[in-house]
């Protein structure tokens, strides 16, 4: 044996040296080029037969009458496989997957040989030792299912040991492994803890078998293993037990191992060991991972399938008020009639139909493009947006267009569209990006379609020009130009051609970035990112902005890693709900849990101050990103509209006709275990106007704004002082005193374009709120007016206006020389924005000043900013009940007149001159 080993070590190492081709039964370098090991040798007896080596060996044990002992025999060897094999040499294996996200992004794909220590210690957080990483060959393209790989086993690997046989006896134990594909974007050549997503052991695409079931997690119960036992007394279980787990004490029953390499199946009972020099491994991809097939049924079967699958994984069912049996009853009739035609375009309007039902901007599928096409072909050279003070005017014009012939000016207002009410008109308007998560997604896409129809049609538009109070009127035919589309789309100016992430430094010394999304080339978009903080750091660039406005979105787990760059500590960022099927629910699981990792290197960190750029077209993972941001008040989000509010993971499933479908399966929690972005979006710290004087600049106001706010020119600050009120809650009393008035919905929340960027939001997750601002109760005023809470609040000689909690918009009117005050009860969990907004602000500067209940004054505030002469504070966050006084006088004792005490979710604020009501 000894001279069989010393032959193949020569052998290697001349192979190795004069770079021969290695042969398919030979060690191929024993892992030294992968691994770095170097195969030990004993000094003494090489190249001597075990069968000659007499002198050295022990003679057999005798007992007192010279007799010798008989050997006890060794445990379950008919288990044994293969035998006389010698044990496992190499081993070759397909990887074969049908999720449609598996290596997007991926350029440095790894098998490795996985160090299962993690999993036997039960430890998720187990980071592979760089020295038990042993790496294969990916062998044929990984973009093709299935590839092919091998590897060649060490000789004496370094991997975490273990005696798993529970015989009470302290023994070296086992080293256990399996193969498993890694996707390597951090570091050098081998896995570090950001790779591992933060360690543990492998749950999909490996040769192991993992439990989806919620009291099973990532408990390994099948598959196959790959065991070294360093010599002839480890022993390893032969079943999983009574209790259905391995490596638990009832693990009893036991196979003696030979000494060196053996695969253990977990699949057989009891296991069978086979010590085959070559074994062919293949690495499994788990049931949750697989894409659900429904395209080899009828349509109706398809559907009805379909909707079942809704019914169970769609996260956000009851978010949403789907009623799956109701839909399933409407849309089943369509289904039928096209399988009763044999209609292929029948049956995909109808799929994109009911799709569309569910408001969602994740889901999507039966995008039929010829209605499309012919729906949106003809154009009047003219496009419309809202502006703040409700109207809906001109904010694009074509040269020589339609409606540029007809003397229709940039700015005019739009009173009516074929004599129907431009509100209304916008509001019944098909969107063809359908299905939308949040409102005010939904109604820039509905404004950028109001204008859009079949070719050659005429339409009557009614209008105010500019500087004019006359209503005109006139009819326009519609032409084939495209140009008056596209400037409205969430990506105008894109080309495609941009980099995962671009960098600049700014004429004002402002580093500036723009992440253009996370589906790209993982390893280019990780080194550019370091790249770019490394320049900062080096030319002491201490402020950035980050734009996110045209990031559809990608993978989360990079987004999140790219974040924490930005962080001293890690931070828990939230979870992912998804549901069980045992207990018919949707369950939080702690491994699901994101988290920060932070870069080993710390050079790396940045520490300056940091504003992001959200919009609308910011979705799905670059919302986790901007949020990221917002912990611990890292960054000041500016923007004009939130951001999309995709908040959850997807799956996609196939469908007859080639077609597939896009849905949201896990809801993305937070720290705290709410719903964070779904429906909500990021929600801007500082909010750009939209008005006739930034849409019509040629300046990027957005950007200017958070350039104003870095160079100190608007005041800004993170309401901090809202903990001291908390605080002054808890220590000095809260009231439970709760407000009649009716709370407005929260949350406006953004959405993307399907047809522009139905890619980029493959991983992560989406959201959906219907905001409504501005509503309040008549009757619950009446009441609240007359509260009066002396005793409550503790303070004394009050009579306040009235009390309030959030979500109430309160009409009021200063008097010469008097204040205001009320009663504000704040619920832990809010994020508030408290504003007082005076009808006309330039006659009346408002300021407002909060104490806690016994009277202390906590902070005060004149105005929002050099723009906005309302004082208030945005983004306040409550974490306990409390309560707080809040007074409202004028500047200038002398003015008077009516205003608006707001205390609304933070995320549907009024803007500066909005009307009541009106869709900021």
């Amino acid at each position: 044996m000894k001279k069989s080993i010393l032959i193949i070590v020569i052998t290697l190492l001349l192979a190795f040296f004069t770079a021969a081709s290695f042969a398919s039964n030979v060690q191929k370098d024993s892992g030294i080029q992968d691994t770095g090991i170097v195969p030990s040798q004993d000094d003494e007896g090489e190249g001597e037969d075990e069968e000659t080596d007499t002198e050295t060996e022990e003679a057999p044990e005798q007992d007192e009458d010279g007799e010798e002992e008989e050997e006890e025999p060794r445990q379950n060897q008919d288990l044994i496989l293969n035998a006389e094999e010698g044990g496992l040499v190499g081993i070759s294996g397909l990887v074969t997957y049908t999720n449609p996200f598996f290596g997007e992004g991926t350029v440095q794909p790894l098998v490795i040989l996985e160090d299962q220590t993690g999993f036997v210690d039960r430890n998720t957080v187990y980071i592979f030792p760089l020295e038990s990483q042993v790496l294969g060959q990916i062998t044929s393209d990984f973009k093709t299912s299935p590839f092919s790989y091998s590897m060649v086993l060490p000789i004496e690997p370094r991997g975490g040991e273990r005696d798993v046989d529970n015989d009470g006896i302290d023994e070296l134990g086992v080293q256990i492994y399996a193969p498993a594909y890694w996707d390597n974007t951090y570091g050098g050549p081998f896995l570090e803890e950001r790779d591992m997503g933060g360690g543990g052991w492998s749950t999909a695409y490996a040769s192991t078998v993992t439990s989806g079931e919620l009291d099973m997690q990532r408990e390994v119960i099948g598959g196959k293993m790959v065991i070294y036992a360093p010599d002839d007394d480890q022993s390893f279980p032969i079943n999983f037990g009574e209790d259905g787990l391995l490596f638990t004490d009832d693990d009893q029953e036991m196979v003696d191992l030979p000494a060196g390499w053996t695969t253990v199946d977990l699949d057989t009972e009891p296991f069978t060991f086979d010590r085959a020099r070559n074994q062919f491994i293949p690495l499994l991809e788990p049931e949750g991972a697989a894409l659900i097939d429904y395209s080899e049924l009828s349509y109706t079967e398809a559907f009805d399938s379909l909707v079942e699958e809704l019914r169970e994984s769609y996260a956000f069912s009851d978010i949403k008020n789907l009623d799956w049996d109701a839909l399933k009853e409407e849309y089943m009739p369509l289904f039928e009639e096209a399988e009763e035609n044999e209609s292929a375009l029948d049956y995909r309007r109808a799929l994109r139909a009911f799709l569309w039902e569910i408001p969602d901007g994740h889901v999507n599928g039966g995008f039929v493009q010829s209605d499309f096409v012919e729906a949106i072909s003809g154009g009047i050279g003219m496009g419309i947006r809202d502006v703040d003070d409700g109207r809906v005017i001109v904010n694009y014009l074509l040269p020589a267009g339609p409606a540029a012939d007809a003397d229709i000016l940039l700015g005019a207002e739009i009173v009516s569209i074929d004599g129907v009410t431009t509100t209304n008109y916008v509001d019944d308007a098909v969107a063809w990006s359908a299905p939308f998560s949040t409102s005010h997604v939904e109604r820039l896409q509905k404004l950028r379609y109001a204008t859009r129809y079949p070719a050659n049609a005429e339409v009557l538009i009614e209008y105010i020009n500019p500087g004019e109070t006359d209503v005109l009127s006139k009819t326009l035919s519609t032409v084939n130009e495209f140009d008056s589309f596209s400037q409205s789309s969430f990506f105008t100016g894109r080309t495609g051609l941009e980099l995962p992430v671009e960098f600049d430094v700014l004429d004002e010394g402002i580093g500036y970035v723009e992440i253009t999304g996370f589906l790209d080339n993982q390893l280019l978009t990780i080194q550019l990112w370091e790249r770019m903080i490394q320049d900062l750091n080096n030319n002491g660039i201490d402020t950035l902005v980050i734009d996110m406005r045209q990031n559809g979105g990608g993978f989360g787990f990079l987004a999140d890693m790219m974040a924490s760059y930005f962080f001293e500590e890690a931070l828990i960022t939230g979870n992912s709900e998804e549901f069980d099927k045992d207990l018919g629910e949707f369950v939080t699981k702690p491994e699901n849990a994101r988290h920060l990792i932070l870069p080993p290197d710390r050079s790396l960190f940045y520490g300056g101050d940091i504003v992001v750029l959200v919009g609308p077209a910011c979705a799905s993972a670059c919302e986790f990103f901007s949020y990221d941001l917002t912990l611990n008040n890292r960054a000041v989000i500016v923007g004009q509209y939130p951001s999309a509010g995709l908040g959850g993971g997807v799956n996609d499933l196939r469908m007859p006709e080639g077609e597939s479908v896009r849905y949201t399966v896990g809801r993305a929690v937070d720290a705290d275990g709410d719903i964070h972005i779904e429906g909500i979006g990021v929600v801007p710290n500082i909010v750009v106007p939209v008005t006739e004087e930034t849409l019509f600049t040629d300046d990027d106001v957005v950007l200017q704004t958070a350039i104003d706010y870095l160079q100190g020119d608007i005041d800004f600050e993170f309401p901090s002082a809202t903990e001291e009120v908390e605080e002054a809650g808890s220590e000095e009393g809260e009231s439970d005193s709760e407000s009649t008035s009716d709370e407005s919905e929260e949350g406006e929340s953004s959405e993307e374009e399907s047809e522009e960027s139905t890619d980029e939001t493959a991983t992560d997750e989406e959201g959906e709120e219907n905001s409504e601002e501005g509503s309040e109760d008549e009757s619950t005023d009446e009441s609240t007016d007359e509260a009066s809470s002396e005793e409550e609040s503790g303070q004394v000689g009050l009579d306040f206006t009235a009390s309030l909690a959030t979500g109430d918009i309160y009409d009021a009117e200063i008097t010469s020389g008097e204040s205001d005050f009320f009663e504000v009860s704040l619920s832990k969990g809010d994020v508030v924005d408290i504003v007082a907004i005076a009808e006309d602000m330039l006659s009346l500067d408002l300021q407002m000043v909060i104490y806690s209940p016994t009277g202390e004054e906590l902070f005060s505030n004149d105005d929002l900013d050099l723009k906005n002469f309302n004082p208030g504070f945005l983004g306040a966050q409550v974490p306990e009940d409390s309560v707080i006084v809040v007074e409202i006088r004028a500047f200038d004792e002398e003015q008077s007149g009516p205003y608006q005490f707001v205390i609304i979710p933070s995320d549907s604020v009024p803007e500066e001159d909005e009307e009541e009501g009106s869709d900021g």
